[in-house]
């Protein structure tokens, strides 16, 4: 049986305002060794299929400097400490980065895009209804450009490696796993 590794000590290395990198020392439990082990803290992510009436996906264009490309990918962002909620977070940011509303939020499911250094989940969730309200406002950093997709096109743009964000890929599985209750339909 797998049991936890006891922490022998913790030491912050660094604040880089959206994580801090710290340095964890912990004993294996099968050896008795101590290893150390780097770990990224940083806030919980959300992200939020915006559907329209008519079934379209909202989708958004930006540069990524992690893999210095432009990706397709659905709304997303940090939850920020001013948020009450991830859910009130995955609204916040759909408004801002699309200008769209939705008549109903749904959460999807979490997942934890990488326990192996990274502390946090990200939360995904299904705006159904969705509709323009007001102009995209991105954040100063943000270039955006929408797109709209037709729901069932999402499989092939994935398949052709059209999109790749992995947590857009994540999203989209709980979407199409997703049951709503009578009450949701």
């Amino acid at each position: 049986m797998i049991e936890a590794w006891s922490k022998i000590r913790s030491q912050l290395l660094g604040d880089y305002r959206i994580f801090q990198l710290r340095r964890d020392t912990s004993r294996s439990p099968r050896t008795g060794k101590a290893h150390d082990f780097f770990v990224l803290d940083t806030g919980d992510w959300i992200n939020i299929i915006p559907v329209t009436a008519q079934g379209q996906v909202v989708l958004i264009r930006q540069y990524r400097h992690g893999t210095e490309e432009v990706t397709l990918e659905i709304p997303g962002g940090m939850v920020d400490g001013s948020d009450p909620s991830p859910q009130a977070a995955a609204e916040r940011e759909m408004l801002e980065e699309t200008g769209y509303a939705a008549e109903e939020v749904v959460h999807l499911g979490s997942v934890t895009p990488n326990p192996a250094i990274l502390s946090n989940r990200c939360h995904s969730f299904l705006a159904r209804g969705a509709r323009q309200v007001a102009p995209p406002r991105p954040e100063g950093t943000e270039e955006i450009e929408l797109e709209l997709a037709e729901l069932e096109e999402i499989p092939g743009l994935i398949a052709a490696g059209a999109i790749t964000h992995a947590l857009t890929i994540a999203a989209f599985y709980f979407h199409d796993r997703y049951q709503p209750t009578a009450a949701q339909e």
